[in-house]
């Protein structure tokens, strides 16, 4: 969803405005809406007005930028499309939207790459030129032979909020990035947090083993785990229950929803509060809810790590705690409380969705390939026996094990697209000039699929990362200089689940032990199975991650008595 903001920056042109200006002037645009006319008859009467304001805008970008790139050679574009159809495509996507249905972009970029290539422009309504790859080698270069130049980031056209994924590079981008990879994301965090991380996966175990009579939401309890952890990891409460952690789920996930939507239309605000008042509606009155329910933890936590406090002593830093001790590098200032409600809800979602969503789907290829699953178990159960003990961080030492989670890494990447890219200056790539101000997209899931890399893409086969290739990276953390490099692309970029260069993922090994922990503790413990009837459905649905279109349920067994 995130990524239709790559054909759908839109921007009104004064004309667009004038018009409206004139509905407002006649009375004629407050009588419509309190009318309560159908999402229909609103569309029609802006037709008119949005025709003229695509046509200007056309125009003027046709002759501004064939001036300004005439001596450039460009990736090669799509044609043009004729006026009416591009209005028709935009009026589709909306109808689409009011209907909850999903407006496949992945598709349409698809069929560009079978007609100009790895790499091509697209130009839509903005100014701005969004180029999209789909090569590895070509990401290698762009991200991190020459990621000082595609480092960037789009500047958004808000207020500027304190947050990570989207901050332009700068001194606070920096200070918040390397604060969050050392505080929170380190071996030492990691080890701190192994008691939490262990109550969690006890809660999720006993919830599933009381679901076992029937077959079992698999995401909604994954889901709700992974929270769980990242909640105390924040805020350090542990004692927060388990309505209260699921009230800050719901209005988390509702943020997250309607954010991404709304975000499409971040350069047509005028166009953004007429066609979709409800959802930001909703959107402002989640926000207010995000900051009743953090505030009074943040500042309990702050009040709590002014005096002494016993109970406090023994536990790990939360990453509330770290934001206390910031001060903004420009402005010589503290983040605000609103500013910590904003990062602590970028901390949350940024791990929840991501991580849930990849254990989804290794699940499901567990389920849908039992051999794979038995051997899986036979290693775990060589190395640390049979359960019901809960399994510790440092049993993890699995080569089949790592090899399934890069598996699911590769064939099913939690996002198909990494968030926009900026271009700083004009650069070459491929023989090609990728022009300055330049918006730049790699599509993830097209580069770990490719045939030209892969043999048999579209297959589960944790098998292919232990050929002879890898056998020095066997018995070694994930942290070898070997396995880092297929997710890090240093010599080589064969799959990149969490980004490349400057940009990448600060809790990529962070993600990447907890898939291992809850995979092996969750194998371990139990024997997973189709439903009869039902089996497991690998299509997908693109939200603000790409997850299964039907979810997976399945009947689980335990493989221990005492269990």
């Amino acid at each position: 969803m995130r990524s239709l903001y790559l054909l759908l920056s839109l921007k009104a042109t004064p004309l667009f405005q004038f018009a409206l200006c004139r509905f407002r002037r006649v009375g004629c645009f407050h009588q419509i809406i309190r009318m309560e006319y159908s999402f229909g008859v609103i569309l029609t009467i802006f037709t008119v007005a949005l025709c003229i304001s695509i046509f200007f805008k056309f125009l003027f970008n046709f002759t501004f930028d064939n001036h300004k790139n005439k001596r450039k050679k460009l990736p090669p574009p799509p044609e043009p499309s004729p006026l009416l159809i591009v209005l028709k495509n935009i009026l589709t996507f909306l109808l689409q939207y009011q209907k909850n249905a999903c407006f496949n972009l992945e598709t349409v970029l698809q069929d560009l790459k079978k007609k100009h290539g790895p790499i091509f422009l697209v130009r839509i309504l903005g100014a701005r030129s969004h180029i999209v790859i789909c090569s590895h080698s070509l990401a290698r270069q762009a991200l991190v032979e020459k990621s000082t130049i595609f480092s960037n980031r789009p500047t958004p056209n808000r207020p500027k909020l304190h947050k990570i994924i989207s901050s332009s590079n700068g001194t606070t981008w920096h200070l918040l990035r390397r604060n969050l990879s050392s505080e929170m994301f380190g071996a030492s965090c990691i080890r701190a947090y192994s008691d939490t991380r262990l109550h969690v996966l006890g809660n999720l175990v006993e919830k599933v083993v009381s679901q076992s009579n029937q077959p079992i939401n698999v995401m909604e309890n994954l889901r709700f785990s992974v929270f769980s952890l990242l909640v105390i990891m924040c805020f350090g409460d542990h004692k927060l229950d388990e309505d209260k952690v699921k009230e800050f789920e719901s209005v988390q996930l509702l943020l997250l929803v309607r954010h991404a939507w709304l975000n499409l239309f971040d350069f047509w605000r005028g166009l953004r509060k007429i066609l979709f008042g409800k959802q930001l509606e909703e959107f402002n009155r989640a926000r207010r809810d995000q900051e009743n329910m953090f505030l009074p933890l943040i500042r309990a936590r702050r009040m709590a790590k002014q005096g002494p406090n016993e109970d406090d002593q023994d536990q790990p830093r939360a990453y509330v705690d770290t934001l206390f001790d910031l001060q903004l590098p420009d402005e010589k200032r503290a983040f605000t409380d609103k500013e910590i409600v904003s990062l602590c809800g970028e901390f949350l979602n940024a791990g929840t969705d991501t991580i849930a969503a990849a254990l989804e789907w290794i699940m499901a290829n567990l389920v849908k390939n039992p051999e794979i699953q038995d051997k899986l178990y036979q290693e775990i159960a060589g190395v640390v026996g049979e359960p019901p003990q809960l399994l510790k961080p440092s049993s993890l030492k699995m080569p089949y094990l790592k090899a399934t989670i890069l598996e699911g890494l590769r064939r099913h990447p939690p996002g198909h697209f990494l968030l926009p890219h900026w271009v700083t200056e004009d650069v070459e790539l491929d023989n090609y000039t990728i022009p300055k101000n330049a918006s730049v997209n790699f599509m993830l899931a097209e580069i770990s699929r490719d045939p030209m890399v892969w043999e048999n893409p579209m297959e589960f086969q944790p098998e292919r990362f232990l050929s002879t290739s890898f056998a020095a990276a066997h018995d070694n953390e994930l942290d070898s200089p070997q396995m880092l490099d297929m997710i890090k692309g240093n010599r080589e970029m064969k799959m990149m689940p969490f980004g490349a260069g400057r940009r990448m993922c600060p809790g990529s090994k962070f993600s990447l032990h907890h898939l291992e922990y809850f995979v092996a503790n969750l194998v371990w413990y139990f024997n997973w199975k189709a439903v009869d009837g039902i089996g497991v459905d690998l299509s997908e649905k693109h939200t603000f991650t790409v997850v299964m279109k039907n979810p997976l349920r399945a009947d689980i067994f335990p493989r221990a008595k005492s269990v």
